[in-house]
């Protein structure tokens, strides 16, 4: 117990404040000494069964502020169900620590009960791993801050690099017995590492430049393409679609010869992964592409991109010619779908010739059907910069991404993979840190029927932890029709392409709901959807958007 107590100690002086824990009896120690903490306010823990889920939980946590969230979990298996969330982490270059208990040396490889091979386990996707010696053998003073020095790209920081961040492996064992009495532990606050920040790479203002922004760019992306007058391409995940420069239906014009054919240098922020015309345009020989690093692996889709740190604008006057091109296109591809949307001021109106055309237009809107335009617009137009949206790897984040204009939005998305694993989970996690920084708003997930069912078991969350404001919509269609736009969906026999790439349901998402003690809620039509997204009661509810295929 005294060196488990102490670890979560030296965690909480290094500035963790949040453990995700699995139970589990070789890691019982560390579970007590987290829950001991908790009671007396340095840290919030979170109790989960899966630790799968409980991997993504903790990442979502560590997305959303940028501090590094601890997962503790037992031996065996156990940390095997880490390693998606693992791999996640370190290719978004999000911190994370994983603090996995284990057997003895002396228990390992000779049959023993819950043993494995778990040192090095997570080699490849991790900044740093430590197989610690038994409490007794060797000290585990020092661990915690190396661990959290690490996840936050201490490395790099050593060297006045911004550093990047990713995950941790503490690979704990210990001997019986397993737990006791807590030792009285202070918590020392330690000294976190300051980067002084990289040299920026200048960028001229000669060629004709455009400026991609990915999964996690941020607001940067905006201020490099305000400040170089450049065209701003922006993901829907990105966190930078918003300004005077965004580029719409981007898809189109990047494979038009009078503009994407002309581009000359791209300056890339974030992970760009939702369509093969950005990332056609970063395979391009001729095309000097900059990549500004902030986690993972360094993009190079052409093998012969630039990584650097941090970039800055030259002075110098902006092509306005190359602009307004970009800009006269892009104002010809805005999709406009606010003729779908309640006019509240219409309806209020004493005017009656407006009123009357205001009811004219919301029975149109009652009566029509809900597509997938639709429900991202009624999503889109609902958040706002105190809520946080998280999308699912779903086609409605493609959809979103095709016909979704500008607007200044906290976003979050596990483009690192781009995989649907761990979205409710982790969108779970942003929701409690959000709201532990004191964040009013709701946490929207956004994701398909498949995604939603994949992570179900996040659903559960223990009754005496706080409640997150969450709302997870489910575009339901019955199966994986984001294999339509695959090549797949014109080359397989019909039969074939159901039974393995849809994988056709017939789920009720309502009893799901009931049995995790989640509020439901089914939609089909606009009005009904607006109504739910922006009357939250304040806890978890699931909002069930039916979808035809």
């Amino acid at each position: 117990m005294d060196a488990a107590a102490s670890l979560i100690a030296e965690l909480v002086g290094n500035g963790v404040r949040d453990i995700v824990l699995s139970p589990g009896s070789r890691s019982q120690a560390l579970a007590l000494a987290a829950v001991r903490f908790a009671e007396d306010g340095h840290v919030r823990v979170h109790v989960r069964i899966d630790e799968r889920v409980a991997g993504f939980t903790a990442l979502g946590i560590s997305r959303e502020s940028g501090v590094p969230a601890a997962v503790v979990c037992t031996s065996g298996t156990a940390v095997a169900n880490l390693l998606p969330a693992v791999m996640e982490a370190f290719h978004s270059g999000v911190p994370l620590l994983l603090l996995t208990a284990d057997r003895p040396p002396e228990l390992r490889g000779v049959g023993a009960n819950q043993a494995t091979i778990q040192e090095g386990l997570f080699h490849p996707w991790v900044r740093d791993q430590i197989d610690a010696p038994v409490p007794g053998d060797g000290q585990w003073a020092g661990l915690a801050e190396q661990a959290v020095a690490a996840a936050m790209g201490a490395s790099e920081v050593e060297r006045g690099l911004r550093g990047i961040a990713g995950p941790v492996h503490l690979n704990l064992p210990s001997r019986e017995p397993l737990s006791g009495d807590l030792p009285p532990v202070s918590v020392v606050q330690g000294d976190a590492p300051e980067a002084q920040g990289a040299e920026p790479f200048e960028l001229d203002r000669g060629p004709r430049t455009v400026v991609v922004a990915g999964a996690d760019a941020g607001p940067d992306a905006e201020e490099i393409a305000h400040a170089g007058g450049w065209p701003l391409i922006a993901e829907i995940v990105s966190g930078a679609r918003f300004g005077r420069q965004i580029v719409h239906g981007y898809r189109r014009l990047l494979s038009r010869e009078d503009l994407g054919g002309r581009i000359e240098r791209v300056v890339v922020l974030g992970h760009p992964t939702l369509s093969r015309e950005v990332a056609a345009l970063l395979s391009r020989g001729d095309v000097a592409v900059i990549a500004v690093h902030r986690g993972g692996e360094e993009l190079n889709l052409n093998h012969r991109t630039r990584g650097v740190d941090a970039v800055v604008v030259a002075p110098g006057v902006v092509d306005r010619a190359w602009l307004g091109e970009w800009m006269q296109a892009s104002a010809a591809e805005t999709v406009d779908l606010s003729e779908h949307a309640p006019d509240p001021e219409g309806l209020a109106s004493t005017d009656f010739a407006a009123r009357r055309e205001a009811v004219k237009a919301e029975l149109d809107a009652v009566r029509r059907p809900l597509d997938r335009e639709l429900l991202v617009d009624a999503v889109w137009r609902a958040t706002w910069p105190h809520d946080r949206l998280v999308f699912g790897s779903s086609r409605l984040v493609r959809v979103a991404d095709q016909v979704l204009g500008g607007k200044k939005v906290p976003v979050h998305a596990n483009r690192g993979l781009a995989g649907i694993d761990g979205t409710i989970a982790t969108a779970t996690g942003i929701a409690i840190a959000s709201q532990a920084a004191g964040a009013p708003g709701v946490t929207r997930v956004l994701l398909g029927d498949l995604a939603f069912l994949h992570d179900v078991g996040a659903l559960l969350l223990p009754p005496d932890e706080t409640e997150p404001r969450l709302q997870v919509i489910v575009g339901n269609d019955g199966g994986g029709t984001i294999f339509d736009s695959l090549e797949v969906a014109s080359s397989a026999r019909p039969g074939d392409l159901d039974r393995a790439f849809y994988t056709p349901h017939t789920v009720r998402i309502e009893h799901l709901a009931l049995a995790y003690g989640w509020e439901y809620q089914r939609v089909t039509t606009r009005t009904a959807l607006d109504q739910a997204l922006t009357s939250p009661h304040g806890g978890r509810q699931i909002i069930e958007v039916p979808l035809t295929r």
